[in-house]
């Protein structure tokens, strides 16, 4: 099921966050995440419209809507090639009329995914908190 996160599940959003953030960016040092955590806990999720994919009383996915910017979108590491992405990118693009995101470049399995959910790349950029380049993508219906 996928519904708003509601205030007591920050944590496990969080850990879902951190866990994939380091995976898919191993090419980003590993404490540079973990010193946006407190960021990610008080600024972007509560200023964010942030659902969760619960299933057996897990939570396995979230996304992060912030006007029309998909600012975030992870599924837990355990559960990455179950679908979680494609149901939460549905669920997105049900929400929105037009997104747009950012992804490293140098992640091109998540550019891949993004392509594959209709999402075409428009430009890219450094990133000024990392120095890596990111892709610019958008998807309108």
């Amino acid at each position: 099921m996928i519904r708003k996160i509601e205030k007591e599940e920050i944590n496990d959003v969080l850990n879902i966050w951190i866990n994939a953030s380091i995976q898919a960016h191993n090419f980003i040092d590993e404490e540079f995440w973990k010193s946006k955590t407190v960021d990610m806990r008080e600024t972007y999720i509560p200023n964010s419209d942030t659902y969760i994919f619960k299933e057996n009383e897990i939570i396995k996915g979230f996304f992060s809507l912030h006007g029309n910017t998909l600012a975030a979108m992870f599924v837990s590491p355990e559960f990455h090639s179950n679908g979680i992405g494609r149901e939460m990118m549905e669920k997105a693009k049900s929400l929105r009329n037009k997104l747009e995101l950012t992804v490293y470049k140098e992640n091109p399995k998540s550019i891949e995914f993004y392509k594959k959910c209709g999402f075409q790349i428009i430009k890219e950029k450094v990133d000024v908190h990392t120095g890596h380049i990111e892709v610019l993508m958008n998807f309108s219906s």
